[in-house]
């Protein structure tokens, strides 16, 4: 085997769990590589089919390519779309001029929280990397939430000399041994992509010629890496217009592949993941 070929072997084992153990689980797709990447898998998992619901948290500050790449993917793949708003806070105008830390807990956070109390999903697939962030390099592949819909941080001893606190540091990837089952969670989020880089996506995404948003081609000697709000991305410089060319550029590229969001939303990045967030 590849070493894609082991990673992507890694993810469809958690795929095909999650189908066994879980009644009612969702995939969130944001329109990135990431995501996009996340519902291949699950559709080459299932012969073909994407047997959960996709839901799009949708801001309503998304690049209008976004919109496009989702209904065509919607079309072509039969994807059974549930477009979660918090349509409130948008009457009332919520922007990002309000702080991003408020506006993403409002307009991201809260909109998730309405969209999993309504349709009582009881698992999330989520298509973060722990590479992409100090964050996310903290989370395991099955992650339960509480009703509050937060990350228990103060977790009580087991007991014994395990040291272990809490069944969800049970977790042996290496052998592909999970705890899936925790008490008085609400959900649990499921994260079967992390043990991948931005490299391997990119060059897996190569290996299967796997539809991808436009905005990471570079267009007049820019483009996107990482793409969420227009108005809180900003693009790279690059010359890198096809798949193959982003694949060689991400071997000499300096800096985060993140680097193009806005710093301060980097920064309350974990209050809004304890908030209930990725």
């Amino acid at each position: 085997m590849t070493r894609l070929d082991e990673l992507e072997s890694k993810s469809i084992f958690i795929i095909r769990e999650i189908k066994s153990r879980f009644k009612n689980p969702v995939i969130l797709f944001s329109g990135g590589k990431d995501s996009t990447m996340l519902l291949y898998l699950v559709k080459k998992a299932f012969f073909g089919e994407i047997p959960f619901p996709v839901v799009h948290i949708d801001t309503g500050y998304k690049f209008k390519e976004i919109y496009n790449f989702r209904d065509k993917l919607v079309k072509d793949w039969k994807l059974n779309l549930i477009v979660a708003q918090n349509k409130e806070a948008l009457k009332k105008g919520m922007n990002h001029n309000a702080g991003r830390e408020v506006c993403c807990n409002l307009l991201k956070t809260e909109a998730l929280k309405q969209c999993l109390n309504e349709h009582k999903f009881d698992a999330v697939l989520v298509g973060i990397r722990r590479d992409e962030h100090g964050v996310r390099n903290k989370e395991h592949y099955f992650s339960p939430r509480d009703k509050q819909f937060k990350w228990n941080y103060a977790r009580e001893k087991l007991g014994g000399d395990s040291g272990l606190e809490s069944l969800q540091d049970a977790e042996f990837d290496g052998w592909n041994i999970f705890a899936t089952e925790f008490k008085d969670s609400d959900h649990v989020r499921v994260h079967p992509l992390l043990h991948w880089s931005e490299f391997e996506i990119w060059d897996y995404i190569k290996k299967e010629n796997i539809p991808i948003n436009p905005l990471y081609f570079a267009k007049s000697g820019k483009r996107y890496r990482s793409i969420g709000c227009e108005c809180c991305t900003t693009p790279i410089e690059s010359k890198a217009n096809t798949i193959p060319k982003i694949v060689e550029e991400l071997k000499t590229i300096k800096g985060s592949e993140r680097d193009g969001r806005a710093k301060d939303k980097e920064i309350v990045m974990e209050r809004l993941r304890a908030l209930g967030y990725m």
